[in-house]
């Protein structure tokens, strides 16, 4: 025996009312993947619950784009049946206002360009020329306000290039300070490849004393002897009274 026919009406049981919704709004969502799926068709589903909590559903092109679809075509209905004689009838005179408007700013172009000036008039002619002359001030304005800002942004670049370059000339002349210290230290701390001696880097050979006293004669006389060897010690600089008991 099959299911009799359920009247449709409000829920009265707030448990009741929230399951079937629950429920329904499941299936509906359902249907309507399946729907998109199967006949390839755009659908937007949108659900708000008593509460005003919203459920929504939308096909790969977005609940926004499909939105605008529907206005598009509910608004291009409204015009379709609202289109009377009357409508149309103001419809051509608004498009007759609009054609005379372009008309007379295409006009308007060819006399500031100098074209189809024979029809103008003394007063017409030099009201153009005081148009001309203001767009031409404007348009010089403009002009050298680009230039001056031009030039301001190449003194800065300008001022910005010299800072660098300075900051690479400090860097290289600290390079060149910090190299020939190095070299000057390396030239301190190597020790001489010329010397014979092992002590010769520290006293220079021409400041150690000579032990050459002098020379003498074997044949000669004992006096003889002492003059030739008083000699070289009085020229090294002896105590006098050495040099006299030397010689006396």
């Amino acid at each position: 025996m099959g299911r009799g026919r359920v009247q449709l009406k409000r829920i009265e049981n707030k448990i009741n009312r929230q399951v079937t919704f629950s429920k329904r709004r499941s299936g509906l969502l359902k249907k309507a993947h399946e729907i998109s799926v199967l006949c390839d068709a755009e659908v937007a589903l949108i659900i708000f619950s008593t509460k005003g909590k919203l459920y929504e559903y939308a096909t790969d092109s977005s609940m926004e784009k499909i939105l605008e679809r529907y206005e598009r075509y509910s608004y291009a209905e409204k015009a379709l049946v609202s289109a009377d004689p009357e409508s149309q009838g103001n419809w051509c005179h608004e498009y007759s206002k609009l054609k005379a408007r372009v008309e007379a700013i295409q006009k308007s172009q060819r006399h500031l360009m100098g074209e189809q000036l024979e029809s103008l008039n003394l007063k017409e002619l030099q009201q153009l020329e005081q148009q001309l002359e203001s767009s031409l001030k404007h348009i010089r304005s403009r002009k050298s306000q680009l230039l001056l800002d031009s030039i301001s942004e190449l003194k800065r670049k300008e001022k910005s290039l010299q800072e660098h370059n300075k900051a690479l000339e400090k860097e290289l002349m600290e390079k060149q300070k910090a190299l020939t210290q190095q070299q000057h230290w390396e030239q301190q701390t190597q020790p001489p490849t010329n010397s014979s001696s092992p002590l010769s880097f520290l006293l220079p050979t021409d400041s150690l004393p000579t032990l050459n006293i002098g020379t003498y004669q074997a044949t000669g006389t004992g006096a003889e002897e002492v003059e030739g060897i008083a000699q070289p010690q009085a020229r090294m600089g002896l105590p006098p009274w050495m040099v006299r008991h030397l010689n006396g």
